[in-house]
């Protein structure tokens, strides 16, 4: 397992994140199983949100794993907050509110990470810096973070907030590359030179902010696995079996070995409620693509260099 330090923090991380959107679909001898083998593969970052399972997933992680304050220090812990049903939520009041219940379920007195979950375009960023203020100063939150913000986004945040915002969490697989896509095909006349993001990656590469790769087998967003999709994508999946072959691992193991060959240190969020399929991706922790490899992958996957 190769292990990355979070840039303005103590913590030192496994570049594979076990992610727990679905746990509560495991009954609790399995929910312990899967964290147990995560634990044996030596990861110790977990990631959590309040609206997994409507926070049944966090109290499920807690009881399944038999939360103890010395098993407590084993792990970096995660959670995120804002969304809520059928609208977003940055205010003061609710920022507290769900850090207080995300601390409840997991059965733990801190987190080390708070996430704000998706951008509410009606934040009012003295909130924000308010909450997590108070959270700071009570100890309840270590540090801060955002997923899925662009760089502009998080510029407004960090304007107001004291406390260096650490992680930026979003969607990327080799086959969902958009934060990657314009930087390659810069003034062609093409849809891929489209800049869907910002150039939240430059961004986040230059103000030492963590990426964390949900989703890292996904086609689109929730469009299913492109692993094993010889339909849409048999060149890719020609590709990886062989680079599997090569380096003697599964091909689960070469999709993560494809973020983590990123220089930008991108954590990896793994979903799966396997725990055959979570050994399998830890196995692409350290594996370090040639560049040759890596372009390969990218362009079976069907996107073009110039």
């Amino acid at each position: 397992m190769k292990f990355i330090d979070i840039a303005g923090t103590d913590l030192r991380a496994s570049n594979i994140i076990m992610g727990n959107m679905r746990l509560k679909q495991l009954s609790l001898a399995e929910a312990e199983k899967l964290i147990r083998t995560a634990i044996e593969q030596d990861i110790n970052f977990f990631d959590h949100a309040d609206i997994y399972g409507a926070g049944s997933c966090e109290e499920h992680f807690s009881e399944a794993v038999g939360m103890t304050p010395s098993l407590r220090e084993t792990m970096i812990l995660q959670s995120k907050c804002g969304i809520r049903k059928g609208f977003f939520d940055f205010s003061k009041e609710h920022i507290i509110a769900s850090t207080d219940g995300i601390l409840k379920r997991l059965n733990t007195d801190y987190l080390d990470i708070l996430l704000l979950h998706r951008p509410d375009t009606l934040v009012e960023p003295e909130e924000v810096a308010e909450a997590f203020n108070e959270l700071h100063a009570s100890g309840k939150v270590r540090h801060f973070g955002v997923s899925n913000h662009t760089p502009m986004q998080i510029e407004l945040l960090q304007k107001y907030v004291p406390h260096k915002l650490i992680v930026n969490q979003m969607q990327l697989s080799a086959t969902h590359t958009p934060m990657i896509d314009s930087g390659i095909a810069l003034n062609m006349n093409i849809d891929q030179s489209v800049n869907r993001d910002s150039g939240v990656l430059d961004y986040c590469r230059l103000n030492n902010i963590t990426i964390q790769a949900w989703s890292p087998f996904q086609k689109a967003f929730f469009d299913g696995p492109f692993l094993g999709d010889l339909e849409n994508y048999p060149e890719l999946n020609k590709l990886i079996d062989s680079l599997a072959d090569q380096y003697g691992v599964t091909a689960t193991a070469i999709a993560v070995a494809w973020i983590t060959r990123h220089p930008a240190n991108i954590q990896v969020v793994l979903g799966t409620t396997n725990a055959g399929r979570l050994q399998d991706a830890c196995q692409g922790s350290d594996i370090k693509l040639t560049r040759e490899e890596w372009y390969g992958i990218y362009t079976a996957a069907g996107h073009i260099l110039p």
